[in-house]
């Protein structure tokens, strides 16, 4: 079943040339051409992928993302005529996927709208799979968020439980610190650089507690792997 991407562009001209582009590629379309209440819209389309523009008619797209990602997870694409790094960086923190400026190619915008639907159905087919993961021993419990080595047990918060969760996904892989506080980002946990040392220092104690000392590999310059 082809995915369903919803176009909020105000441009008509460009809300046209989208449409076709996306049909063309197979994808479902729909397009808005109303801006008032458009949260409303968004859940009555239940869109596998939104490309939002964010100079829109009354309102932000950065303002509409935030609101868009207190109810789903779907996928955003920022598609902006504001090339300026620090509006790339507050889409990015807002909760989009990825930030993509005009005017664009177009076998680059399919590729990376192609990109974020594969890593995003990838994300959810391995969590429906599984809600436990095991390394070295030691088992991520996600349904009861903790983590259990033998008979022993310890409790997990939800950003400890995010943060073994993105190591265990890819172990024996290093994952950077940016890379795992803007996984945290995405997922509405919000901490810096420092909050996420606090955190490791947590994880590492109540691996301790279950007996185990050595899971949690640190390289300099480099992140995290377990």
């Amino acid at each position: 079943m082809a995915a369903k991407i919803l176009i909020i562009e105000d441009e008509a001209v460009i809300r046209r040339e989208l449409k076709i582009l996306l049909e063309n590629a197979m994808y479902e379309t729909a397009a808005l051409t109303e801006f008032q209440n458009i949260l409303p819209q968004v859940r009555e389309q239940s869109p596998d992928l939104i490309l939002l523009d964010i100079n829109l008619p009354g309102c932000s797209g950065f303002d509409l993302c935030t609101q868009i990602r207190g109810e789903t997870d779907v996928p955003v694409v920022f598609l902006t005529s504001r090339t300026d790094s620090m509006d790339e960086l507050n889409g990015l923190l807002k909760g989009g996927d990825d930030y993509i400026t005009k005017p664009y190619q177009a076998p680059v915008l399919l590729a990376r709208i192609g990109a974020v639907l594969k890593r995003v159905k990838g994300t959810q087919r391995k969590q429906t799979e599984t809600t436990k993961f095991v390394c070295n021993g030691v088992e991520l419990d996600l349904a009861g968020c903790m983590l259990v080595c033998g008979e022993k047990r310890a409790d997990l918060t939800k950003a400890e439980m995010k943060i073994l969760f993105q190591l265990f996904r890819y172990s024996g892989e290093y994952i950077s610190r940016m890379d795992l506080i803007e996984y945290l980002w995405e997922n509405k946990i919000f901490i810096d650089d420092n909050t996420l040392s606090v955190h490791m220092t947590r994880i590492r104690e109540k691996l301790k507690k279950i007996g185990v000392s050595d899971l949690i590999v640190t390289k300099r310059g480099i992140g995290y792997r377990v």
